[in-house]
């Protein structure tokens, strides 16, 4: 064929994303509660996008509103059990609609004990500090199902941490060391983060109902206008020629796709159900091939412009506008891409693998002439942000434009039926996110009545002290320093935290709890806000390919007919780029360009350190650079790699030694070592 287009299949992609998503796994509902669940919905959706374009409500109200529509939706479309989310139920008089009675009582007591603030909201004043045993009940209402609906469209680790954390904030008294405080009453707790800001109604609930719905309803727009399609055919044509060709069109159009979806699961279904099978096809292993796509796909949550909900929660805690997130995330996300990219290209020269063939191929001027009405929408985003407007502002005009080009493009037109679809997609999405918010308020909420993330900070802060103290005495040339052994070891304890957690809970919730107490962690120790946010987002986002729970690699696994654990595993490596990146940036800030302190020389130190050390560990876990490699030179190579990426002259000089004479051995040598593996090696 000459000029074939990528053909996507939809339905496959829903089913396949439903079934690897719990955010996304509705109950099945019969036609009744079906409509009533799609028309609020959409009146989700619609109130987003009218206040992003029309104004915003009060900030309290808008919250409200927000959370009443989403607490009441997650008791509709959620079931208590598993066997209630897989089964459709009868109709009996006490279950209307398939759905029980307790569930549609649920809904209606969410949604007033979410609006009852906003309605009292006038009187507050008085009584914050002194709640009425009115707003005690009700605060107590809101708690408790909105640990229920996390359960349902999360899971159990979200809601636990919430309760061991309300544990602490009451029995404070019993802590043990440094955690010991008075404790809190239960009407003491429940004012904090019911009626005041720094709890259920807080930050976490502002982005999302502020910054992330109207992002999330522009990336699904933006896919069903086929600016998806257009991104996938782009990067078949410019990448699919190459040594393993569809791994490394994976690699370029989840990139592509990452920038108008912040979805990682949602971009691993809709990108690898095209090129996992290509990959097979052409001789990569099963779960290499999911691992590669999923691997990948994580690149979404850190791509501009479109990016996770953790980027919009950055604008609100460091208070800097969204064009600066963006800038500061444009090299981390490429040498994250880049570093799957070294790893599939090495893994395709070891195994031989070839290249797609001009007939399998798009071609870039087709693809263009066809589809470049689908760029109108990201190009208009892009500008409204870059121009300094806010980024809901930006988001009204592309959710706006996308719909101006689906019911005008004569290829893909949309009629209103796709828009309103497109409406009710865009709030699914929102809805387990919305929970997780709110859930994540409590915890920030108990953080900030008790002030336990400076206890914590001066634990940590005083463990690492003590540990790089003894270190240091064994580093020769004293390579680093007390002060940098210190942040060192502080940045490796928080990433693995980070990763820990990242095994129960999804990106958002981790980023927030763990930046409310890293964040101090962090700063005492002289980094940059910007820096510490950016360091936990990037180790949070390892969370979708992080065994046991890596959902991105279950849903590729599910499409490669792969082992899940084995893909989750290959998928971890692939992502171990990323894992390095985080150390450059803390060391150095001038890697995020915006950072304070920022100069070109050690923004060009920072960058060919960390372009060498990548290619490095992934030379050093594919065993092949230019051609294959020894153990010893593949242990050389990861030595090299940690220390190509310390921004230093010193460390960096001592890497290059290490990696060189690994590059040139195969470039000088005669004999197997050029060509076959060597015999002694496994």
């Amino acid at each position: 064929m000459s000029e074939p287009a990528a053909e996507f299949d939809e339905a496959r992609a829903k089913e396949l994303e439903e079934r690897f998503d719990p955010e996304v796994r509705f109950r099945p509902l019969a036609r009744v509660p079906s409509v009533i669940a799609a028309v609020l919905l959409f009146s989700l959706s619609l109130f987003h996008y009218y206040t992003a374009g029309f104004g915003l409500l009060r900030e309290v109200t808008h919250r409200g509103v927000h959370m009443a529509f989403v607490l009441a939706l997650i008791f509709i479309v959620f079931a208590a059990t598993p066997s209630g989310q897989a089964t459709l139920r009868t109709h009996r008089w006490y279950r209307p609609g398939g759905i029980p009675l307790g569930d549609w009582a649920l809904a209606v007591t969410a949604a007033i004990a979410a609006l009852y603030v906003p309605y009292v909201f006038e009187d507050l004043a008085f009584r914050v500090g002194n709640p009425l045993p009115i707003d005690v009940a009700m605060g107590t209402v809101l708690i408790l199902v909105l640990l229920e609906a996390t359960r349902r469209s999360m899971g159990w680790p979200l809601p636990v941490i919430a309760v061991v954390v309300m544990a602490y904030a009451i029995f404070g008294r019993h802590a043990p060391g440094v955690l010991v405080h008075p404790g809190a009453s239960w009407t003491t707790l429940v004012n904090h983060l019911y009626l005041t800001s720094q709890g259920i109604y807080g930050l976490p609930v502002g982005v999302v109902a502020t910054y992330v719905f109207h992002f999330v309803l522009f990336g699904v727009l933006a896919t069903r206008i086929g600016l998806g399609e257009l991104f996938i055919n782009l990067a078949s044509a410019l990448a699919g020629r190459f040594s393993g060709g569809p791994a490394k069109v994976s690699v370029f159009s989840s990139a592509l796709l990452g920038s108008i979806s912040g979805s990682s699961i949602a971009n691993t279904v809709t990108t690898g159900s095209l090129t996992i099978p290509a990959m097979i096809r052409i001789g990569y292993p099963r779960h290499f091939a999911a691992a590669v796509e999923a691997a990948a796909s994580t690149g979404g949550q850190i791509t501009p412009p479109v990016m996770g909900a953790a980027a919009f929660l950055m604008i609100e805690f460091l208070g800097i506008p969204y064009r600066d997130i963006l800038i500061a995330a444009t090299v981390p996300a490429s040498m994250h891409f880049f570093g799957v990219l070294m790893q599939v290209h090495f893994e395709a020269k070891r195994q031989g693998l070839r290249g797609l063939t001009a007939d399998e191929l798009p071609k870039i001027g087709a693809v263009l002439r066809r589809d470049w009405p689908t760029l109108l929408p990201l190009f208009i985003l892009i500008a409204v942000l870059m121009n300094g407007k806010t980024p809901y502002l930006a988001a009204f005009w592309g959710i706006t434009s996308c719909m101006a080009v689906g019911l005008l493009n004569p290829r893909r037109r949309l009629t209103p039926r796709d828009i309103f679809d497109g409406f009710v997609t865009g709030a699914k999405y929102a809805l387990a996110v919305g929970a997780a918010a709110a859930t994540v308020g409590i915890i920030i909420g108990v953080v900030t009545l008790t002030g336990v993330s400076f206890k914590i900070a001066y634990i940590v802060t005083s463990t690492a002290s003590g540990w790089a103290e003894s270190i240091q005495t064994l580093l020769p040339f004293e390579l680093m320093t007390t002060a940098a052994l210190t942040l060192l070891i502080t940045l490796i304890l928080t990433g693995v935290v980070c990763i820990v957690m990242g095994c129960g809970i999804p990106t958002t919730a981790n980023y927030l709890i763990m930046v409310s107490v890293a964040a101090p962690i962090l700063g005492l120790l002289g980094v940059q806000p910007l820096v510490a946010h950016f360091f936990v987002f990037y180790y949070g986002v390892l969370a979708d390919i992080t065994p046991p729970v890596a959902l991105a690699a279950y849903a590729a696994a599910g499409i490669a007919n792969a082992n899940p654990f084995k893909a989750g595993n290959t998928a971890f490596r692939l992502g171990m780029g990323k894992v390095l990146v985080p150390f450059v940036f803390a060391f150095s800030p001038s890697l995020l360009l915006v950072a304070d302190g920022f100069s070109w020389g050690s923004f060009a130190l920072a960058l060919f350190g960390t372009v060498a050390g990548i290619t490095a560990l992934s030379a050093a876990f594919s065993a092949h650079l230019v051609g294959p490699l020894y153990l010893v030179e593949r242990l050389v190579l990861g030595c090299a790699a940690i220390l190509l990426v310390a921004p230093e002259i010193t460390t960096t000089v001592i890497g290059l030694l290490l990696f060189v004479p690994v590059l040139a051995r195969p470039l000088i040598a005669r004999g197997p070592a050029a060509g076959a593996l060597p015999q002694d090696e496994a």
